[in-house]
């Protein structure tokens, strides 16, 4: 069941829970599609032609079976609002997934993902990217490129460090560690002169760095599970400017 609507200069096709394993022949009737939702079904395949739909802005293939994107996908570049990969098989992403340089947010999380594109960092409009329950080992250093983000949710990976590049992102305000595999706070973080709420839960910590205290809009930090001190002058710090710590 495919519902198709047209308004205020809107065209967009909806097949959530339709029972699909293939792309409805229907969809490359409307080469205008502002907006593109095939979440929950069970497609295993995404044709090339996808990369025909240029008036696209959103698309979303969440909760299906794919193993892969074509390199077609990196051919929508009005895409400039939502693209949603989450809970899927795949195991790498395409070097074109970068082209989109428009695009605001960005979901991968609940894949098989080892890595992310080397060129990462040309997305340089990307807002929120959510790459959480994945295989990660490590960002590319390309990621200090992502100027406009604000929210990066890494939580069930296998980070053991962050690159320099990270202290880039001067716009970001969230940020989810949770679950990985840290034994310190990464330094790139020192300064990050918006960050609000960072969460390090359900790592390795061994010690935390006086400097968690300047980061001057901190307003959350989230430590519990792990075997750490928190050092009284850091905490008293925190405290004495609102930052609720949780341990």
């Amino acid at each position: 069941m495919n519902d198709h609507e047209d308004v205020a200069g809107e065209s967009a096709l909806t097949y959530w829970r339709a029972g699909l394993d293939t792309v409805p022949d229907e969809v490359w009737l409307h080469p205008d599609l502002t907006v593109l939702l095939l979440p929950d079904n069970a497609l295993t395949h995404i044709p090339a032609r996808i990369g025909t739909l240029k008036a696209l802005h959103t698309l979303d293939l969440g909760h299906n079976r794919l193993t892969r994107v074509p390199d077609e996908l990196g051919e929508l570049v009005g895409l400039d609002r939502f693209l949603y990969l989450h809970d899927n098989e795949l195991g790498s992403l395409p070097d074109s997934l970068c082209r989109l340089t428009r695009l605001a947010y960005l979901n991968v999380g609940e894949n098989a993902l080892t890595e992310l594109p080397e060129s990462l960092g040309s997305m340089r409009d990307l807002v929120e990217l959510r790459a959480q329950h994945n295989r990660l080992t490590a960002l590319p250093p390309s990621i200090g490129g992502l100027a406009s983000l604000r929210e990066l949710w890494l939580r069930g990976n296998r980070l053991r460090a962050l690159p320099d590049s990270v202290r880039h992102l001067q716009a970001l305000r969230e940020l989810e560690l949770r679950e990985n595999a840290f034994t310190a706070v990464p330094e790139a973080l020192r300064g990050l002169p918006l960050l609000r709420r960072l969460d390090l839960r359900s790592n390795r910590l061994r010690e935390l760095p006086g400097w968690l205290a300047e980061l001057p809009a901190l307003e959350k930090l989230d430590l519990r599970w792990n075997d750490v001190e928190v050092p009284r002058d850091v905490l008293r710090d925190l405290e004495r400017r609102g930052c609720v710590v949780l341990r």
